[in-house]
């Protein structure tokens, strides 16, 4: 298994845990949190550091979204 494969095994998804958003295994820091942390102009060892996950946990989440958003069907809506 490739480096992306180990990456996507740091996500997990679990009803369980935070209603089965995804989120970094063995936490309940979701992978929209990092994002939103990230869009808010945190650095990935800044979110590693404050949360107590590591760069890679980041990482990881944004390769999850990404692969996520790949998949997503995007439609054009025209405002006329």
């Amino acid at each position: 298994m490739g480096s992306s494969g180990r990456l996507l095994d740091r996500i997990v998804v679990d009803p369980r845990v935070m209603a089965g958003k995804p989120v970094v295994r063995g936490t309940r820091i979701t992978v929209d949190l990092i994002l939103e942390l990230l869009a808010a102009g945190m650095k990935p060892e800044e979110i590693a550091e404050d949360y107590g996950i590591s760069v890679e946990d980041v990482r990881a989440a944004l390769f999850y979204a990404a692969k996520v958003l790949r998949r997503e069907e995007v439609l054009v809506v025209s405002e006329t």
